[in-house]
């Protein structure tokens, strides 16, 4: 009995050491387990339309007007329409392209209406008129805007906004910008506008990536064109400059009919240069502006030839793909999806351009520019120059003057930040 309690008692201690081994080694020096990564703790992104109430002294007896779209939503999805009627005297509302609720093609003309769910008068910025007149702003006092803008130099909301600006000056009102983010973070990238060849996509000297808020760029506009508006900036709180949409917490609504996701503005201010040739840009798909292709494009050879560039945060997969609407509707196309693998790395600019020089070297002599109605290359009014259209480049040099324009601009641009 004895012999067998010392037994039991020895296997004991063995087993105790046994299940002690982990945490103490095993008779050896050891480095302890390290610690769980800790996750950086952020603030919630609040939208400037979210601030409001902290702002209201902006409005108090005041008749507001606002400019916005399907995208001026707050961040429990709650119209910025139906914000401000519940909370100032909101008397009219103004709608760029697409539309008041978004559901204008890109390039139709928006006509005046009477919006339905409150009965406001809605004016049109975008057909004849994309400056208010006297007439539209005669019965207000501060005109609001509160518009999400995509990043990218093309897209005509700022410019609407600057026209906006410029009318609140010349009349008298008070101009409220309700901020929000930048979609595709602070990144700036591209050349900027040369003299003559300014247009509705691209109204001043900015890149193509501009890496600010449009709160911002009010600021920027407003001074460095001599606006000269009396101007307001309801700000964002929670959000720095290293952020993108997915790191918001907040939800997208799509900018513009062939802008559905974040990822489609990520990649738009580098593959929107393809509207101005004939490589469809994916318009007509459901994944516009990543997917790009031609009828006499080798799908292997375009993504071979895009992946051994080692671009930064981006993947070229061969693709075919057949738009529903467009030049290109019912043609079985060639070509590639970019897929973002890294969005913080990943240069739209870059990419795009690369992927156009790319495109040209193996067409075969069937690449080419479109032009528009007027007779004007299209891509000159997208890229602020000729140069590219004209040759006058190689890639690396065009990248080069593009690079050492963008940094100028955000060196420039610098003290109209209103975030980190």
């Amino acid at each position: 009995m004895r012999q067998s309690r010392s037994l039991i008692a020895k296997l004991t201690v063995v087993l105790a050491a046994l299940l002690l081994m982990p945490l103490f080694g095993s008779g050896c020096a050891s480095a302890p387990p390290a610690p769980a990564p800790v996750r950086e703790s952020r603030e919630p992104v609040r939208l400037g339309i979210d601030n409001i109430d902290k702002h209201l002294d902006l409005f108090k007896g005041k008749r507001v007007g606002l400019v916005t779209n399907a995208t001026g939503i707050n961040s429990s999805f709650e119209s910025s329409i139906d914000v401000l009627k519940a909370k100032v005297n909101l008397v009219a509302l103004y709608a760029p392209e697409h539309g008041i609720r978004g559901a204008v093609k890109a390039g139709d003309h928006v006509g005046y209406a009477t919006d339905v769910k409150t009965g406001l008068p809605i004016y049109s910025l975008y057909g004849a008129t994309k400056k208010p007149t006297p007439e539209m702003l005669a019965g207000i006092d501060v005109l609001a805007f509160d518009i999400q803008d995509i990043g990218a130099r093309p897209y005509t909301y700022i410019y609407t906004m600057a026209y906006a600006m410029q009318a609140a000056a010349e009349n008298g009102k008070t101009f409220v910008v309700l901020d929000r983010p930048n979609p595709v973070g602070g990144m700036v990238e591209g050349g900027l506008v040369k003299p003559g060849f300014e247009s509705f996509i691209g109204m001043y000297p900015i890149p193509l990536r501009h890496g600010m808020t449009v709160g911002e760029l009010a600021r920027y506009f407003n001074k460095e064109f001599a606006i000269g508006c009396d101007l307001a900036v309801v700000p964002l709180t929670g959000w720095t400059r290293d952020m993108h949409w997915d790191d918001t917490g907040l939800p997208w609504v799509m900018t513009s009919p062939n802008i559905p996701t974040p990822d489609a503005a990520l990649v738009y201010s580098g593959t929107g240069i393809f509207g101005g040739t004939n490589v469809s840009e994916g318009v007509g798909t459901t994944r516009p502006f990543e997917l790009i292709g031609a009828t006499w494009l080798n799908a292997e050879e375009l993504a071979d030839k895009m992946n051994a560039k080692n671009l930064p945060g981006a993947y070229f997969r061969p693709a075919y793909f057949s738009p529903r609407f467009g030049g290109n509707a019912g043609k079985t196309l060639g070509g590639v999806q970019i897929h973002i693998t890294d969005r913080h790395a990943y240069q739209a600019v870059r990419t795009g351009i690369t992927l156009l020089y790319t495109i040209q070297e193996i067409s075969g002599g069937n690449f080419a520019y479109d032009f528009n109605p007027r007779g004007i290359p299209y891509i000159d009014l997208t890229t602020g120059d000729n140069g590219l259209r004209l040759g006058r480049y190689t890639l690396e040099e065009l990248l080069a003057e593009w690079d050492k324009e963008a940094q100028q601009f955000k060196e420039k641009a610098k003290p109209y930040y209103l975030y980190q």
